[in-house]
């Protein structure tokens, strides 16, 4: 188990069906994911559906993410109209990309037969079937991480100055996807540190191509952060909430425990493993640099992300770029040493695919959902035609022209489902600025007089609120039954003369001695 080897692998060559037979499976997954993405019938997620807002109006930058996202959507539904299957269809190209990139890294660094099984994998991966399903910036960036991954393998083997181009392409639309991509940067620094090929393809001039290219690509997103008092790169440092309480090893191991389900629970263990083995061998100057040069690119994210977690929180999908390199590092140990290796891979591919399987099935089925007690798993996509239809008629029956909302997820989907709302929607401001894309573009303007139907899914804000209106009187609940015992409820309140209360922190510390009291 401590043997680690890189070339030996590649003296297993499959015979040329096998390679048919993985593009074929990739082929079948794909069009099933496609099909799957029609037959679903729940709404977009709060997020594609700020991301679809944002593809309305294309621009170099928004509130919380860089443009590139919204490119894509922008593409997909101009091609195949505006359903919410056409918002989601890159999504699991993007994937298929994704694994065919990592597929050519790993025949590169270990033969055919790791090329096919990184393939497979990464398609199956837990995470993977979530991911495929949904339009989210982690798809996009993979592909992105994975095009300048394999850019630089070839760079590394003494590629020529088209592939430098062609990892400059790669971080510069990376960055345009997440700026998680500048993880790639440290994997790049510390492959300089500790693998001599990598070094010396990092010293060459060819590396200022990558550079420029890759500045050249990201410069008008630059610009618009800087005319936008860089409000994409304040609203990722703001994620991090390092104002709060600085010292949590439950987060930590909360999120470490969190990757076994994005990996998949014995690829995870086996990652820990290789990795482990790794830096041993590394310290006795025994380690294989392709195994080195793999771990750079997986290392930085998830140390970085968990160091997140302790200091603060971390969701479980921000080390997502460090699945790329680590899923052909772990196939790659897996395909060598005892049988017992190849037993966990075949199964963990068996396992994961029955789970997305079942997620697929019930991902299309409400019904069986709610049978299988899932009911909460999917409630935060069911239900938003019913509540644009609720708060129709309560526009109809409170008689404004004017619907204001404290939640900016609620905000986004009217935008997209709530089309038959004869109402201007607006966003009631919490704090002195935005903090969000919703309250950025659509603030309830200071000094509106006239009267607004307020539709408040968040009771802990409504004293609040209250001090901000003149009048604010409550006229009742909007109740949208989600299935499973589960339900969305909005308390509605007629409100006039908004003039909001200063911020100040004298204002925030009276509002919290409040909530104390209550």
């Amino acid at each position: 188990m401590s043997e680690l080897h890189s070339p030996a692998l590649p003296a297993r060559t499959a015979p040329d069906r096998s390679v048919l037979l993985a593009v074929s499976l990739c082929m079948a997954l794909l069009g099933l994911r496609i099909a799957g993405l029609v037959a679903n019938p729940s709404s977009l997620y709060a997020d594609e559906t700020q991301y679809w807002v944002w593809s309305q109006s294309l621009d170099w930058g928004y509130f919380s993410k860089p443009p590139l996202i919204a490119w894509i959507i922008a593409g997909t539904t101009g091609l195949f109209g505006d359903s919410d299957w056409a918002v989601r269809l890159a999504a699991p190209f993007l994937h298929t990309a994704t694994a065919a990139l990592l597929a050519l890294s790993a025949h590169r660094l270990f033969g055919r037969e790791a090329a096919l099984w990184t393939a497979i994998v990464w398609l199956t991966l837990p995470s993977v079937w979530l991911s495929a399903a949904i339009m989210s910036t982690d798809a996009v960036l993979l592909t992105c991480w994975s095009l300048a991954l394999y850019a630089f393998i070839r760079l590394r083997d003494g590629g020529g100055w088209g592939w430098a181009l062609v990892m400059g392409i790669g971080l510069g639309l990376g960055m345009l996807a997440k700026y998680a991509m500048g993880y790639f940067l440290g994997g790049l620094v510390l492959a300089a540190l500790l693998d001599a090929p990598s070094r010396r393809a990092l010293l060459h001039p060819r590396l200022l191509v990558s550079a420029l290219t890759a500045l050249l690509i990201l410069a008008p997103n630059l610009i618009w952060n800087w005319r936008n008092d860089f409000a994409t790169v304040s609203h990722t440092a703001a994620n991090a909430n390092w104002g709060a309480d600085m010292f949590n090893p439950g987060e930590a191991a909360s999120f470490v425990i969190d990757q076994l389900a994005v990996f998949g629970p014995a690829l995870f263990i086996a990652l820990l493993a290789v990795l482990f083995i790794t830096l041993r061998h590394w310290r006795d100057g025994k380690a294989e640099p392709v195994f080195v040069l793999l771990a750079c690119f997986c290392v930085p994210a998830l140390l970085v992300v968990t160091g997140q977690a302790f200091l603060s929180r971390a969701h479980a999908n921000w080390a997502a770029s460090a699945y790329a390199a680590a899923t052909v590092f772990t196939v790659a140990f897996l395909l060598q040493g005892p049988v017992w290796r190849r037993y966990v891979l075949i199964g963990s591919v068996a396992l994961h695919t029955a789970a997305g399987a079942g997620f697929a099935v019930f991902a299309v089925s409400p019904q069986l959902a709610e049978a299988a007690g899932l009911a909460n798993a999917y409630k935060r996509v069911r239900g938003w035609p019913d509540t644009a239809r609720e708060l129709t008629l309560a526009v109809e029956r409170a008689g404004v022209d004017t619907l204001v909302f404290d939640n900016r997820n609620d905000f986004h989907q009217m935008q997209r489902y709530g089309g038959a709302i004869q109402a201007d929607l607006y966003m009631w401001m919490r704090y002195a600025g935005p903090t969000n894309h919703a309250e950025l573009g659509w603030p309830l303007p200071a000094g509106f007089s006239g009267p607004v139907l307020i539709a408040s899914e968040r009771p802990i804000e409504v004293p609040v609120m209250a001090r901000d209106f003149g009048r604010m009187d409550y006229t009742g609940d909007v109740v949208i039954d989600l299935g499973g015992g589960r339900e969305r409820v909005y308390s509605l309140f007629i409100a006039e003369d908004y003039r909001p209360v200063p911020r100040t922190d004298a204002f925030e510390a009276q509002i919290e001695a409040e909530r104390r009291a209550r």
